[in-house]
């Protein structure tokens, strides 16, 4: 079956940096773009950036300049590296993947910006 697996959230202060990554594992045939969410409590789960399989990306308005998608495709590993985090950038976190056979998403993991 296949999974992906959020790590790297955690406490951080106001300034700091944290570098999410996504695990795949199991019966992947192939992952074509993979992608970072985040769902902030009492909002929807908002699209936070982008990297197709030619490695373009991209990112919304809110984390342009400050985070960076990569992905290492030998691992089957995404991250997303965040800098000059904000208390807004507070959030959990999901990778997605598209696959041939449609989406798969992780459980999350929780970012927690705060002094």
């Amino acid at each position: 079956q296949a999974q992906l697996m959020e790590s790297g959230g955690g406490l951080v202060q106001p300034g700091g940096s944290l570098r999410l990554s996504c695990s795949a594992s199991g019966n992947f045939v192939s992952i074509n773009n993979m992608a970072w969410y985040r769902q902030a409590p009492g909002n929807e789960r908002e699209l936070v950036a982008t990297i197709s399989t030619n490695t373009d990306t991209t990112y919304a308005d809110s984390v342009k300049g400050r985070f960076n998608i990569s992905r290492d495709r030998a691992r089957k590993t995404g991250y997303l590296q965040m800098n000059s985090l904000k208390p807004e950038d507070t959030a959990v976190y999901y990778c997605k993947v598209t696959t041939p056979y449609g989406d798969v998403w992780g459980k999350g993991t929780l970012v927690t910006v705060s002094s």
